[in-house]
This record gives C-alpha cells, structure tokens and sequence, in this order.
C-alpha cells in the first residue's frame, strides 16, 4: 500500500512536471513567434499586399494586445500546477487562479472578435485569416467555459472539504 502512494505521489510529480515544461514551451514558442515571425510576416505581406499596408501596425498592434491576456493566463497554470504539486488543489487559491484563467481566455475572446469586425469592415478578413480568427477564438472559448466547469467543481469540492471539517 506504501508504494502505490509512493507511485502515486511521483507520477504526480511527474505529470506536474511535464505540464510546467508544456506551459514554458508554449510561452517560448508565442514569444519567439511575436518577436522574430510576426513583424517579418507583417512585413512581406504589406509589400505583397500594398493595399492593406496600412492594416499593418493595427493587426500587429491587435495580435500583440492578445499576449498579454495570453501570457498571464500561462502564469495562473503554472500558480494552478503549484497549488496541485503542494496539496492545495481545492483552495480558494486555486478557485481564483480558474477565475482569471476564465477573465484571459474571455479577453482573447473579446479582442479577435473586435479584431476579426475590422477587418470585415475594411474589407480584408481573407478566408485564410478568418479561419485562423476562428481557430483561435473557438479554442479561447473552449478553455473559458472549461474553467469555468473546473472554477464550479473546485468551488464545490472545497465547500464539501469544509462542510467535513465542520462536522469532525
């Protein structure tokens, strides 16, 4: 019985391990995509393209703007993994990292929709971009209302957790 906790305890670890190095590899990946791609790709397109070269500085401006709800949101996972890794999974700690997690995701939301009307009305939401728009809204979506569905579960559980409490 010892060494299934202990098993259990270390493939915790491990699993908390692997998802931290999934979150700095992704933050590494969007920074480097937003420093060396973006601007370069933002770039050629304009020359390719001159008549939506003034569309330049506001769509990089707009993709810009999505980091940083973006990056905080890696952060709160990393808060999140911690909290997990510590035993405090189901803390208000953990309902609050959720919460913002939720506010990130719905911000990104809100901003390629405003970003994607632009471009309707001026006449330059590609299919290509609009798929991409779509892709990255859908996916923002999906991540809010999962935490959202977690923020209820967790918020859940810890009233459980102290209901038990109460009554030792």
């Amino acid at each position: 019985m010892v060494n299934d906790e202990k098993r259990g305890a270390v493939m915790k670890r491990g699993s908390v391990t692997v998802l931290k190095a999934a979150i700095f590899a992704i933050g590494i990946v969007v920074l480097s995509l937003c420093i060396f791609a973006l601007p370069s790709l933002a770039k050629s397109l304009a020359e390719m393209y001159p008549e939506f070269a003034y569309l330049r500085y506001p769509v990089l401006l707009g993709l810009y703007l999505t980091t940083g709800p973006f990056f905080y949101a890696l952060y709160q996972g990393l808060r999140m993994l911690h909290l997990i890794e510590n035993g405090k999974a189901f803390s208000y700690l953990a309902v609050y990292t959720l919460v913002r997690i939720k506010y990130c995701a719905s911000m990104i939301s809100i901003l390629y929709i405003m970003g994607m009307i632009f471009l309707l009305t001026q006449n330059a939401l590609h299919p290509s971009i609009a798929i991409m728009g779509l892709v990255i809204l859908f996916s923002s979506i999906v991540i809010m209302l999962f935490s959202a569905v977690l923020q209820s579960l967790f918020k859940n559980a810890l009233i459980m957790r102290l209901e038990n409490e109460l009554t030792v």
